[in-house]
């Protein structure tokens, strides 16, 4: 087994729940982990034998572009629609974290998400 990790990917998208997230926007990190077995990529030196990293990163913005109420909503969204594009995964975590929230009453660097299937 091996682990392919796509780390703070960045990007400007327009979740929230409140109207003002939705039309302001925020800068947001994803964070994705897939493990699957990797013999035969190793062996053949082929990208038709592995998982695309280019392909999973457009998935994510794919899923980034869609406006969302909720962090949790996005992360599923992206855990789905990498399981239905890849084969041979066993398994995918997926972090997504909003930069600065608007927190009443503070500065916060930033809150997290994280679903694993």
């Amino acid at each position: 087994m091996g682990l392919i990790q796509i780390e703070n990917m960045e990007f400007y998208a327009f979740h929230g729940h409140y109207r003002e997230e939705q039309i302001v926007g925020n800068k947001f990190l994803v964070d994705l982990n897939i493990e699957s077995n990797m013999d035969a990529p190793a062996d053949s030196d082929n990208l038709k034998d592995a998982i695309d990293y280019q392909r999973a990163y457009r998935l994510v913005k794919e899923e980034m572009e869609k406006k969302s109420k909720l962090l949790e909503n996005i992360a599923k969204r992206i855990l789905d629609v990498i399981y239905s594009n890849f084969e041979g995964i066993s398994l995918v975590k997926v972090k997504v974290s909003k930069i600065n929230p608007p927190m009443g009453g503070g500065r916060i660097e930033k809150v997290s998400v994280t679903l694993t299937r």
